[in-house]
């Protein structure tokens, strides 16, 4: 039986990136996520969030907003995934528009996992559980 760890002691002291351009996005989630001694660092684009993972190599996941101006969550996954240090690093698309096809159309690009908008605590404590479980 394979028997997941608790929350808690599968989410303490994991560090995980935020990317998303709307600042309310990053404070809730934030928030949610430090109630379980996660580690958070943020960026607001594709371009800030590739600097972050540089400066970061800790990070064990990351949420990936998918609609950025600049550089999109598309175009920053596919870049993340050319580096042969990050192809194994879990990462969650989060959109706003559930629309048929947007979840392959976001694992095609590299993502691991996908979530849309309003982000439901639950589901997103549930699908961290399962991607850092083994991490």
């Amino acid at each position: 039986m394979n028997k997941l760890g608790s929350l808690s002691e599968v989410l303490t002291g994991k560090k995980v990136l935020i990317a998303d351009d709307d600042v309310r996005n990053i404070f809730s989630l934030s928030k949610a996520l430090e109630k379980y001694q996660m580690n958070v660092i943020s960026a607001t684009n594709g371009k800030e969030a590739l600097v972050q993972l540089e400066n970061n190599p800790d990070v064990s996941i990351v949420l990936m907003d998918m609609m950025m101006p600049e550089m999109d969550g598309y175009e920053t996954i596919r870049l993340m995934r050319k580096n042969p240090k990050y192809s194994k690093l879990p990462i969650m698309a989060v959109t706003a528009k559930a629309m048929t096809g947007d979840r392959e159309k976001c694992i095609v690009a590299g993502a691991s996992d996908y979530i849309s908008k309003p982000v439901d605590t639950d589901q997103l404590l549930s699908l961290l559980r399962v991607w850092l479980y083994d991490n």
